[in-house]
């Protein structure tokens, strides 16, 4: 299991017979900062991949992905959804999961805290938390598992765009909410370096 206050199984959320989840006790903080994709303090089958960037005095391009290749690799070409969010600055998304869907996320613009807990039980980082900082200064491709709760916010003074593909077509039937403030989860979404 993974932070010590996540023992305790917690309290049950809708989820698949294949898929059981349920909400972690974790104690306030926002858990491990991962910097580095092969971090041994990433949840059970979330990925990081490094996007490269290509500058030159007009601004900057990037791949977001290339269908067949990187993390999404696997995603079948027939059901994948690509969409983007635009946050204005301060703006809190969470928490999602979902028992179906795999996400895979990048950033536009930017820069984003990304917070992720493992609501997987049978999950050997049940009730873990990781947070990803990513944006322009640092462009990360990250993948998420079913099962992972995920949701960020839009950090520094400007918006803040999220480009995201999922493996399969939005379905409201497998998407779970719970509140940015979830008493359980206990993500501290305040500045950390005051």
């Amino acid at each position: 299991m993974g932070e010590s206050a996540a023992k305790a199984a917690g309290r049950q959320l809708p989820s698949t017979e294949e898929l059981p989840l349920c909400v972690p006790e974790c104690p306030k903080g926002i858990g491990a900062v991962v910097s580095t994709a092969d971090s041994p303090q990433l949840i059970q089958g979330v990925r990081l991949s490094p996007l490269r960037l290509y500058p030159d005095d007009r601004g900057y391009f990037f791949e977001v992905h290339r269908m067949g290749m990187g993390l999404a690799a696997a995603f079948p070409a027939a059901s994948t959804q690509v969409s983007a969010a635009l946050n204005y600055a301060g703006t809190i998304k969470a928490f999602h999961y979902h028992t179906r869907q795999t996400d895979c996320w990048a950033p536009g613009l930017g820069m984003l805290q990304v917070a992720l807990v493992d609501l997987r039980p049978a999950s050997a980082t049940f009730g873990k938390r990781n947070t990803i900082y990513t944006g322009t200064l640092w462009p990360w491709q990250i993948l998420i598992p079913p099962g992972v709760a995920h949701g960020y916010k839009a950090i520094g003074n400007g918006e803040a765009m999220l480009i995201y593909l999922t493996d399969r077509f939005y379905d409201p039937e497998d998407e779970g909410r719970l509140p940015y403030n979830d008493p359980s989860i206990n993500y501290d979404w305040e500045t950390q370096r005051k």
